[in-house]
């Protein structure tokens, strides 16, 4: 009988092992699937600070066209006003 119970003490600690493995095995596959979706996150926070950058830089070039443009307005204005000041002088 001693052989009988080292025989089911060896298949217990057996069963034990390949639960104890197939639970690190699903922690591993668990800890990759994370690791993929933050891989995937940070992949899409650099797209979209790539995006927001581009944006920004074409929204500086729209504001400063707009401010040459409107500086160039503010000189016809100037100049306008003047001719109409010099017509009314004469």
């Amino acid at each position: 009988m001693p052989v009988e119970n080292s025989v089911e003490a060896a298949l217990a600690a057996l069963r034990q092992a390949v639960v104890g493995l197939e639970n690190a095995v699903d922690m591993r596959f668990e800890a990759e699937r994370e690791s993929s979706e933050i891989d995937g996150e940070v992949r899409r926070v650099h797209a979209d600070r790539a995006r927001l950058a581009q944006e920004l830089d074409e929204s500086q070039f729209r504001a400063n066209s707009l401010e040459e443009v409107n500086r160039e307005v503010s000189r016809r204005l100037v100049t306008a006003m003047e001719t109409i000041r010099a017509v009314l002088d004469r």
